[in-house]
């Protein structure tokens, strides 16, 4: 048996769901244990080039269940029309399964999400306005709806209809008189419970009893991984707060989402892209908002897959990283677009933060978000490559100075660097 965690070690976007589509090969379960349609994972295999939103990065390999777990917030409309879409492609999504105690993301939480951003002006936390954070919310004070209660109408029906009228009182106290149409169609009992039931019965067949699939699994000796949304800098505990998502990327979080224990976990694989990115708010320490940021944003094609919005990009930072590592505690590394950081004369990697007010000199991330916003990087040059590494298909073949990079992040981070991609394809994933 073989459990692995596939984590995000940054702020997201740090190539996981083609790190899981590389991985899922030899595996029998892929299991997706947190966020919603706020993730973004871009696979491109021999198949195509994929978006996807909900669906775990497994779903290509016909032999590879894919399990959405209890810990996930789906929004049914958005994960059937993303089922269509893989049809489209040839996949009939045979292979995916549903947890029966998954939260819904419902069109009110939508509608709350993009009110309170508007309500938050200029200090908005800058989240996809899917409903994530919302539908959290009502999880956690236990008036959620369920996968399990939209297979029986009458329990779906009913429970809308007892949470609707606390959901329109909320939504007038914003104020936001433009919004009268948004709020008007979003708490629209009649409508939501045709559209969601519509939905409920495609999705039928693919609902199961998630934790009676994963323990079949594990009883098998199968092989698992256990894929996350976000990154650690995101999560809700020890991200850089507010600036976070609603759940636990790291392998905690995979634990509960999924419904497995923890000590079944044999393998934590952080995923850290070769420099640094962020969509959304907040403090960036390595923020680079000159040629060289544009640079790496063209060249890494660094947009939101699920927003569109141009990533906030930045070199590496050490800090950040080494922070994620004690939290995670990562067996090994998977680093990604080392090939964006071909022709760069010189890169920089961010191995500590200097306070400009009181001269201090920081090695971990501080709890205090107005101190973290204040916080300068303290670079070390690192000697760049004048090649093209996207041919590359083993260690050996990289050049000289591309090793000697992914050696010094190996040393700051602490943990083994087991992979490097040096492009989006399957086959361009160099295991050391």
């Amino acid at each position: 048996m073989s459990v692995i965690a596939v984590v995000g070690a940054q702020w997201g976007d740090e190539g996981k769901g083609r790190v899981v589509d590389y991985l899922a090969d030899g595996a029998d379960l892929v299991i997706r244990y947190g966020g919603g349609n706020n993730a973004g994972h871009t696979v491109v295999n021999p198949h195509g080039h994929f978006k996807l939103h909900l669906i775990p990065s497994g779903i290509f390999h016909p032999g590879t269940r894919n399990l959405l777990g209890n810990g996930v917030v789906i929004n049914p409309p958005a994960l059937v029309t993303e089922l269509d879409g893989l049809a489209g492609a040839g996949f009939d999504g045979a292979n995916l399964f549903i947890s029966d105690r998954a939260h819904l993301v419902m069109p009110y939480h939508v509608l709350l999400d993009q009110l309170d951003e508007r309500e938050r002006g200029a200090a908005k936390i800058g989240t996809t306005s899917r409903g994530i954070g919302p539908a959290y919310v009502d999880k956690v004070a236990r008036r959620g709806i369920r996968v399990v209660d939209l297979m029986e109408p009458e329990v779906f029906r009913a429970r809308l209809d007892a949470t609707l009228p606390r959901v329109r009182r909320l939504a007038a106290g914003y104020g936001d008189d433009e919004m009268a149409d948004a709020i008007a169609e979003a708490t629209d009992g009649r409508a939501i419970a045709d559209a969601y039931l519509a939905a409920g019965d495609r999705l039928r067949r693919h609902v199961v009893d998630g934790q009676a699939l994963v323990d079949e699994a594990l009883e098998l000796g199968e092989r698992i991984l256990l894929e996350g949304q976000l990154g650690t800098m995101r999560d809700i505990d020890w991200g850089i707060y507010p600036y976070v998502t609603s759940s636990s990327p790291i392998p905690g979080g995979a634990s509960l989402g999924a419904g497995l224990p923890s000590v079944k976990i044999d393998h934590v694989l952080g995923v850290v892209k070769a420099y640094t990115t962020a969509v959304g708010s907040g403090p960036l320490p390595t923020e680079l908002e000159d040629a060289d940021g544009e640079r790496l944003r063209e060249r890494g094609e660094e947009y939101g897959t699920s927003t569109g919005r141009a990533r906030r990009c930045g070199w590496y930072d050490a800090v950040a990283v080494r922070f994620s590592v004690r939290l995670a505690g990562y067996s090994s590394v998977a680093l990604t677009k080392l090939d964006v950081l071909d022709g760069f004369e010189r890169i920089r990697v961010a191995s500590a933060y200097r306070d400009p007010v009181d001269g201090r000199e920081w090695m971990t991330v501080p709890a205090s978000t107005s101190v973290y916003e204040r916080l300068e990087p303290v670079y070390t040059d690192v000697d760049g490559w004048m090649a093209d590494t996207t041919g590359c298909r083993s260690w050996e073949e990289l050049p000289d100075a591309a090793r000697g990079y992914v050696e010094r992040l190996e040393q700051l981070a602490g943990v083994p660097i087991s992979h490097v991609s040096v492009g989006p394809e399957r086959a361009q994933m160099i295991v050391r």
